[in-house]
């Protein structure tokens, strides 16, 4: 089915998407870090018989608008930003599908609006709470980047050395299934990047929300660390005042990502009041919608459905 192209004024920006599929259910795909809508074009296409697919250019990305303050890339803008897409559809509610930064805005969306999400998928990333409850040392050390990120300018520059060359390794060597990402799919993640403040925008995610995150951690009502691996009527008890999901969700893991460990997105089911699936793919990594396609169309589609 044909892939389209639009745009959305919402929330003070334009938002571009693409867009595939008919019909009332509308279903919203939301990217992560360094991708644009193009990261769902497998998805695109399988969902598109049943659904009213949108894959927007998250705020700062590819072709949409790209606001020049650190803090106009907070979370809690952002699920604006997707409210104002829900709308512009003419719909009350949709499914979100999330990877990434994508997930962390898809968690506070679902939190905040649930009467709006009639369905939760997350790729990858836990939400906030757990990341928290679950940090390791090792888990730390792997998140080096994130901290690397909040420097000015030189991440821009490291980042834009060669021709993108960071993006060529980050898609062929981190990837668990070779050949996920051709030599044109890259190019296109590169070309989107390049464009005029979008690697700032990008990397501006990280600078407005990760020590926030972080400086989260003492939230009333969260579970402790020495929780994570309580039964899930136990540790319900605990966060029964912190953050809840309240929404069908469905979390896909490939269990090969080379920045999260297994270890802290477990336990997701401790901050879900509603059904809950799980799916873990032991030979995929990060991009886990590129390198297990068949698979999570798969899932998705069962979950949607049901």
């Amino acid at each position: 089915m044909a892939i389209n192209h639009g745009y959305a004024s919402v929330n003070g920006i334009r938002l571009h998407y693409a867009e595939s599929g008919g019909g009332d259910k509308l279903v919203i795909l939301l990217h992560g870090f360094p991708e644009f809508w193009y990261s769902w074009r497998h998805q695109l296409a399988a969902l598109a018989e049943n659904y009213h697919v949108i894959a927007p250019d998250l705020r700062g990305y590819n072709l949409s608008d790209r606001p020049l303050r650190i803090e106009d890339y907070r979370i809690d803008v952002l699920v604006e930003d997707v409210i104002g897409l829900i709308r512009h559809f003419g719909a009350d509610k949709a499914a979100i599908v999330a990877h990434d930064w994508g997930a962390g805005l898809a968690w506070k969306l679902a939190e905040r609006y649930s009467d709006h999400v009639s369905k939760l998928v997350i790729l990858q990333v836990p939400p906030a709470s757990a990341w928290r409850a679950n940090m390791t040392l090792r888990q730390l050390l792997k998140s080096w980047y994130m901290f690397l990120f909040q420097l000015p300018s030189l991440p821009e520059w490291m980042i834009r050395r060669k021709n993108f060359a960071v993006l060529d390794k980050m898609f062929t060597e981190s990837v668990a299934r070779k050949g996920a990402f051709t030599d044109s799919d890259i190019d296109l993640y590169k070309e989107a990047l390049a464009r005029p403040g979008a690697l700032t925008a990008a990397l501006n995610y990280y600078r407005a929300n990760v020590f926030r995150i972080m400086s989260g951690a003492g939230r009333k009502g969260e579970p402790k660390q020495e929780n994570a691996s309580s039964n899930k009527s136990a540790s319900h008890s605990t966060g029964r005042n912190g953050f809840r999901i309240r929404v069908p969700t469905l979390f896909i893991y490939g269990e090969k990502d080379v920045a999260l460990t297994p270890t802290t997105v477990q336990g997701i089911d401790r901050y879900i009041d509603a059904p809950y699936r799980e799916l873990r793919i032991a030979d995929s990594g990060h991009w886990v919608q590129n390198e297990a396609a068949e698979e999570v169309n798969a899932a998705l589609l069962d979950f949607l459905a049901t």
